[in-house]
């Protein structure tokens, strides 16, 4: 089993070798500008060969990159193109379902690059040395650094691991490059009788994550100190926002920083927590692509200062990130995670079965079945419901031999069929995984 994670290295520059990174990447950045302005005049183009046959020249010569920089400009703005149009065909059907009236407008003008990064290409932009160090290509030559970094990821490195495609990102309060490699790690194929316990874990606002394992044992997040920070930035970005000066602007560049790193910190705190808490599980996710197309609903000019600030809260939900760092961090830890359908987790009572939107009056946190009389808190009953269904991925495993960490949704049957099975599943918490 192969295991990506990000390495981010601090490079060791003197006053003179970091001229040298920053004319590289400047230069970089005014390529890609210029490439994606080519492609917007191609029909907003997306193939990476068509930029090719107009921008290789004009990339070598005025901006002076090498073959592969240069082809790795039209590689990533046919990339950024290509997420644009993605993203305008889903508004598209989002638009024609009534989930939303907003037009996407990412396609309108030719996206522009604004920050100083640029990717490098293993054995081609750069290479280890024997000594520890690293050479990085830059428009003058190669450049001999040496760097520091977290001792995990440096010994990785030492044991000569695969490594992957890296990237040159400078920070500008710091004025210090980094160098974010991709290593892959081999780890031993994951097997079912390897994992004994089955935890679902329901994401939300009210509560960041609520997980109940296969013994009934539920761990319980608030996010109510997050969402009063949230808050405080928020307040921090419309004054700013109202005043409009040079150094209003600047200041809000920095806060959004600090927020998007702060809500970054929590989410590893959160994934973190859920692996040593549950060691060696199975951790059941809700599959909620699309999630925000469902809920937001449409704008409302005439909505409540309450209303607002709940959609503007649903607008920064992170859950995505929080699934996503639980994902890749769970092997490392010797656990899985995998993505069950999402629907009717909190609607369907786990001891009977019945299914309905009256069995969560108000749509509050309370819990009540209508046909057996069960109560409990709604997002534990959500969470009991995710292992069920985690647990049938696992018995599916164990048959088949085949993991899916994935539904698949692209046929409407078969995901029919398999809302058909989690209707049949019932909760017991005497319920044995052992074999």
């Amino acid at each position: 089993m192969r295991v990506t994670i990000s390495a981010k290295l601090k490079l060791r520059h003197s006053p003179e070798q970091k001229a040298k990174l920053d004319a590289v990447s400047l230069a970089y950045r005014d390529a890609l500008n210029f490439a994606s302005e080519e492609a917007f005049k191609l029909d907003k183009t997306s193939s990476a060969p068509k930029l090719h046959a107009v921008t290789y020249k004009p990339l070598r010569e005025k901006f002076g990159l090498g073959a592969q920089l240069a082809c790795t400009v039209e590689r990533q703005v046919a990339a950024s193109y290509k997420t644009q149009w993605t993203k305008l065909k889903q508004n598209i059907k989002s638009r024609e379902k009534g989930f939303t009236k907003k037009r996407y407008k990412g396609l309108d003008s030719a996206p522009k690059f604004v920050s100083r990064t640029l990717e490098y290409q293993y054995q081609r932009d750069y290479s280890w040395k024997k000594d520890g160090r690293v050479s990085i290509g830059t428009l003058d030559g190669r450049l001999v650094l040496e760097f520091d970094g977290h001792q995990k990821h440096l010994d990785y490195i030492q044991q000569g691991c695969e490594t992957g495609a890296a990237k040159l990102y400078y920070q500008k309060s710091r004025k210090q490059y980094f160098l974010i490699v991709a290593l892959n790690i081999e780890l031993p194929d994951p097997q079912p009788t390897d994992h004994k316990n089955v935890v679902g874990v329901d994401v939300g606002q009210r509560y960041h994550f609520v997980a109940t394992d296969k013994d009934g044992k539920s761990l319980f997040e608030k996010g109510a100190a997050t969402g009063q920070r949230k808050d405080q930035f928020a307040r921090t970005r419309k004054s700013l926002q109202r005043k409009g000066t040079r150094s209003a602007t600047r200041r809000l560049v920095a806060v959004s920083g600090r927020e998007r790193r702060f809500v970054a910190d929590r989410n590893h705190v959160l994934s973190k927590m859920l692996l040593t808490r549950f060691p060696g599980s199975i951790f059941g996710l809700e599959d909620l692509t699309n999630i925000r197309d469902r809920t937001e609903g449409r704008s409302n000019p005439k909505a409540s200062k309450q209303a607002r600030k709940a959609k503007r809260r649903r607008s920064q939900w992170s859950f995505a990130e929080l699934q996503t760092m639980l994902a890749y961090k769970a092997p490392l830890h010797g656990s899985l995670a995998v993505r069950v359908d999402a629907n009717y987790t909190s609607q369907a009572c786990h001891k009977c079965g019945h299914v309905s939107k009256d069995n969560r009056p108000g749509a509050g946190l309370e819990f009540v079945c209508e046909v057996c009389g069960h109560r409990g808190h709604a997002d534990r009953v959500a969470s009991v419901n995710i292992g069920l269904r985690t647990m049938l991925v696992r018995q599916d495993w164990m048959s088949t031999g085949v993991l899916s960490v994935r539904p698949d949704v692209s046929d409407v049957e078969v995901k029919a069929a398999r809302l058909s099975r989690y209707a049949e599943l019932r909760w017991n918490p005497d319920t044995s995984l052992a074999l």
